[in-house]
């Protein structure tokens, strides 16, 4: 395997930008030199598949599926970004065999979610979407029948990550009670209680917000048992994955009573775009709150996130940096002068690194700072050179029958 221009002097890698990425993640790659196009839509497999011949790297949001059959067909990418924080449309286990680091957004759009979850929470405790539609028909709806607080009300928060732990921030400050369950042992914020484990949790909560991602263990973790554990007149939250509850069961419980009210921000199924028709049986319940998966569609989140996965890009792009992949290796390094960096993705087997050094003690090189990391299928390594042979050595490390990928900057 030889190498490109391209693969040396990177600032000439092309970026690929779809599904309306906030233009300043177009204009901050551009600052540095790569060169960017920014589409609209979200192009299906074969037209993705044909549009990456171009690219060396891909940003997508949500709605893009990258396959086994589109890494397949372009081998040559060395990077991929959701400018989300799900990556479940990415196969990322190909992505990482490929030598394809995949970037995310996994704090940016925090905030966002969090407030509307509880900005839904108040809506459903006061029947305020009936209430509205209502109005807009003429109707006047003035009583406080079925219409509660939300202080002194117990929130109980399944997934207590990066949005889980700011609704319970925001729920406190409410004056609600706050208790959460998550597989991982976390630390409590505030006065914030961990549950003993869901059913625990869902006997408890007057209100029940999802915050986790989609995982064979979260597909249909709410189900008709788990909704019948809740308490009789409690409220479900979903803005995490569409997966993650039984629709059919939940549409049960809302007419049956068991369950007062919902709001939901994800489906099972999701129009590929704007211009497609939305079809859920949740339509027409009453006190059932449905948006079109908007949690983290605010300006401020888009903006914030297009940021942050740029830079991303570019430090892996400029530096070889992965920090924050997550099919990837870790490695968090800085810019340094006058040296050539080798970056060798490899196939986790005994003697690679021993072979790479023989290339390189056989140019005479003198390598002046060597970083490795590893998982069970692959290994990241990372050398700074002082030989301007760096071209050869890195040509030379990319014909190993181990060698995945091979790149060099100066």
């Amino acid at each position: 395997m030889e190498l490109s221009s391209d693969d040396i002097f990177m600032n000439k890698s092309r970026i690929l930008l779809l599904e309306n990425i906030h233009s300043v993640a177009k204009e901050k790659l551009e600052e540095h030199g790569y060169h960017v196009d920014l589409l609209s839509h979200s192009p299906n497999e074969s037209e993705l598949t044909a549009l990456l011949a171009k690219y060396e790297v891909l940003g997508i949001r949500s709605k893009t599926e990258v396959t086994k059959k589109v890494l397949a067909a372009n081998p040559h990418l060395l990077a991929i970004g959701a400018f989300c924080i799900g990556t479940n449309q990415i196969d990322l286990a190909t992505a990482k065999r490929a030598g394809i680091p995949v970037f995310n957004a996994p704090h940016s759009n925090t905030r966002s979610v969090a407030e509307l979850v509880i900005a839904e929470m108040i809506a459903l405790s006061r029947q305020l979407g009936d209430r509205n539609t209502k109005a807009h028909l003429g109707e006047w709806m003035k009583t406080a029948d079925g219409s509660r607080e939300v202080r002194g009300k117990t929130l109980g928060i399944v997934g207590y990550g990066h949005i889980g732990s700011q609704v319970s921030i925001l729920a406190e400050a409410l004056g609600m009670r706050v208790i959460f369950y998550d597989v991982i042992k976390k630390l409590p914020l505030g006065n914030a209680k961990a549950s003993h484990g869901l059913r625990d949790l869902l006997k408890h909560a007057d209100f029940v917000s999802l915050h986790v991602p989609e995982t064979p263990d979260t597909k249909d973790m709410i189900g008709r048992e788990e909704l019948m554990a809740m308490k009789k007149g409690s409220y479900l939250i979903n803005a995490s994955r569409g997966t993650v509850i039984v629709i059919e069961a939940l549409v049960e419980a809302l007419k049956s009573g068991h369950i007062a009210g919902s709001a939901l921000d994800v489906f099972p199924l999701e129009p590929a775009s704007n211009k497609e028709k939305f079809i859920s049986p949740l339509q027409g319940l009453p006190n059932v709150i449905l948006t079109p998966h908007i949690g983290g569609s605010t300006e401020e989140a888009q903006h914030a996130i297009g940021l942050e996965v740029a830079e991303s890009f570019r430090k892996f792009l400029a530096l070889g940096t992965t920090a924050g992949a997550v099919n990837f290796p870790n490695v968090d390094l800085v810019h340094k002068q006058n040296i050539h960096r080798i970056m060798n993705v490899h196939k986790n087997e005994p003697g690679v690194l021993g072979e790479i050094n023989g290339i390189v003690s056989k140019a005479g090189a003198n390598i002046q700072a060597q970083y490795l990391s590893t998982d069970q299928e692959i290994g990241y390594l990372v050398m700074d050179l002082e030989n301007a042979k760096s071209t050869e050595m890195s040509q030379a490390i990319a014909q190993s029958t181990r060698n995945i990928k091979t790149r060099l900057v100066f």
